[in-house]
């Protein structure tokens, strides 16, 4: 095993950007239009707890359903471990449809960053130490790429505004329409190289499983980011698999060879 990739793939929000306070005031804006007899309710209160549980969400339309959940006061521990039934038990009750929330959703969104783009990308925070790290691996022989569900056009935004010049073609967004692990393929082809010679980092283990059933993506070297949007019953699950390493922010800010943890 190599200790220094050729290339190094970085998801964004969870790993480089703390996305939580914009997760949490687009869901509130949502469910004000979803819940209209809500919208006089005091719904900051339930951010800390939003953010808490954020882990659970596996797409995006599933924001509004997790703020409803507190709202109708679900005990937190229950949500935690029993997402996929609540979620849908909330659905079914509801009459909601999964399409429609995810369309109000995104439209509010556009609708914002249309209108206010400066307080949304304000609504971004980067995690202590990773633009640093990132501003050496630019100058350094390892190739640069971040794959994201998040648009391409809001991360070159968000780094633009940090003055980290990060290439645009190397930035694989939302707008690729495909999953992560046929991005990994891509850009092993674009830089024809071998899958033993890529890293990469993520905080979602669902997303690196996915990667890892690839058979011919097998030997990409993966992290789960613990700092980002995870469990420490992910940490534990990761730290009993020997085939993902799990890597702290300050082990990333150090060398490569301080990464691989057995």
């Amino acid at each position: 095993m190599t200790n220094t990739p050729k290339i190094l793939a970085l998801d964004f929000d969870g790993v480089i950007c703390n996305g939580l306070k914009e997760y949490f005031q687009t869901t509130l804006r949502t469910y004000q239009k979803i819940w209209k007899d809500s919208s006089e309710n005091d719904l900051e209160i339930w951010a800390n707890s939003f953010y808490k549980l954020r882990p659970v969400i596996e797409t995006g339309w599933e924001m509004p359903i997790l703020l409803r959940a507190l709202v109708l006061e679900y005990e937190q521990e229950n949500i935690a471990s029993n997402w996929h039934n609540i979620c849908s038990e909330i659905v079914e009750q509801e009459n909601l449809n999964k399409q429609q929330v995810m369309l109000q959703l995104d439209g509010v969104r556009d609708h914002w960053i249309k209108t206010d783009l400066d307080r949304w990308l304000g609504l971004h925070e980067f995690y202590p130490g990773v633009l640093e790290k990132l501003g050496k691996l630019l100058d350094s022989s390892t190739l640069l790429y971040i794959v994201t569900t998040k648009e391409g056009r809001f991360v070159k935004q968000l780094l633009k505004q940090q003055n980290l010049s990060f290439p645009e073609e190397h930035i694989f967004g939302k707008e690729v329409k495909q999953p992560k692990y046929d991005t990994l393929r891509q850009i092993l082809q674009i830089n024809q190289e071998n899958p033993n010679n890529l890293w990469f980092i993520e905080d979602l283990l669902k997303t690196l499983k996915k990667v890892q059933s690839q058979a011919d993506l097998i030997e990409i070297k993966l992290f789960l980011a613990n700092w980002g949007y995870n469990t420490t019953q992910h940490h534990q699950l990761v730290q009993q698999d020997n085939t993902i390493s799990l890597l702290s922010l300050d082990t990333f800010s150090q060398d490569f060879s301080e990464w691989i943890n057995y």
